[in-house]
């Protein structure tokens, strides 16, 4: 079974072009906490995930760092689309957050395959116009939504279905794109209504229903 089966978009192309990405691509497996890209490095290849998640984050002059989305099994990076497009170098850095598996396509068969197949482009433009929806989301949040009732959302959407969140404050800032002091208030004010219990790297949700009317404000 060839890596592009994983792939619906790409398993409809045209057989030659499969064989192509399946000579041209290279499989690579790479250890939850490194650093796949960062700013100022070059795009060299087009990245697709097989398994595994890859957080996207950009980190200011002042040292805030805002997590700007995450790859996960199936799709493709769009900051490396872009960049490949652009023919510019990263602005932000990628960091595996599990043990992955992707694939590398190199520059010259990309730009090969986006100029001659409806399908690959339709791929790799589909996958760039949901993420530019998602960042306009992300924009949006950072700008106008109040930082108590995105801080119950993101500990919802940490917890899962359970009551514990394994993260630091300055990882939840990260997270929401704000200072870690700025957490660390809200996070004394849920504790003192009883909402949540703090513990070192360690959160405790023991009133989900309050938190969860929060969130849904």
């Amino acid at each position: 079974m060839s890596w592009v089966d994983n792939f619906p978009g790409l398993s409809r192309l045209d057989p030659d072009l499969r064989r192509r990405l399946d000579r041209d691509g290279k499989v690579l497996k790479v250890p939850a906490g490194q650093v796949i890209f960062g700013p100022g490095s070059s795009a060299d290849n087009f990245l697709v995930l097989i398994s595994g998640t890859v957080r996207v984050q950009h980190l200011s002059d002042s040292g805030r760092q805002i997590v700007l989305y995450r790859i996960n099994a199936g799709e493709s990076c769009v900051m490396t689309t872009a960049c490949l497009m652009a023919h510019d170098a990263y602005s932000a850095e990628g960091i595996t957050e599990s043990a992955i598996e992707a694939v590398a396509i190199p520059r010259a068969t990309f730009d090969d395959l986006v100029a001659r197949s409806p399908d690959f482009r339709s791929f790799v433009f589909e996958a760039y116009s949901r993420r530019i929806a998602d960042l306009f989301l992300v924009i949006e949040e950072v700008a106008f939504q109040r930082i108590d009732i995105r801080l119950a959302q993101k500990l919802l959407d940490l917890a899962g279905q359970g009551d514990r969140v394994r993260a630091t404050h300055q990882q939840l800032a990260g997270e929401l794109g704000t200072a870690r002091e700025v957490v660390s208030r809200q996070l004394q004010e849920f504790r003192r209504r009883d909402w949540i219990t703090l513990s070192r790297g360690e959160i405790g949700l023991s009133d989900v229903p309050a938190i969860r009317a929060l969130a849904e404000a």
